[in-house]
């Protein structure tokens, strides 16, 4: 992917409130579990937006996302965990959009999409 151009007030708040006080990259990526599961607002809908090796959703299903996955949070991967074909299974948040989802959700999901894309 292309890095986005940069955005001074996504970069502030990803310094400030989502990685600061953090010395390795597994305090970041906890950082940024905690921040994800802190904003987003537990159930939201979502459509997938691209197709993953790791994840049976096909571009454009829609599925409602429950929470935080347990599976290990990574600076490269984050999981939720979606209700999809009568199951619970964790996807990667990356190849998720939301549909419905309120302000602070949407943001929180551009943020962690700006982060990948940096």
């Amino acid at each position: 992917m292309v890095p986005s151009d940069k955005d001074e007030e996504r970069e502030e708040r990803i310094e400030m409130d989502i990685i600061v006080d953090t010395y390795s990259l597994e305090e970041q990526a906890m950082g940024w579990c905690a921040y994800l599961d802190d904003t987003m607002d537990f159930p939201f809908e979502a459509r997938c937006a691209m197709e993953r090796e790791e994840s049976p959703l096909e571009k454009g299903e829609t599925v409602r996302v429950v929470g935080m996955s347990p599976t290990e949070p990574t600076l490269s991967q984050m999981f939720v965990t979606v209700e999809w074909m009568d199951r619970e299974l964790g996807v990667p948040l990356r190849q998720l959009e939301s549909v419905e989802a309120s302000g602070e959700t949407k943001q929180a999901i551009a943020d962690w999409h700006y982060w990948l894309d940096q």
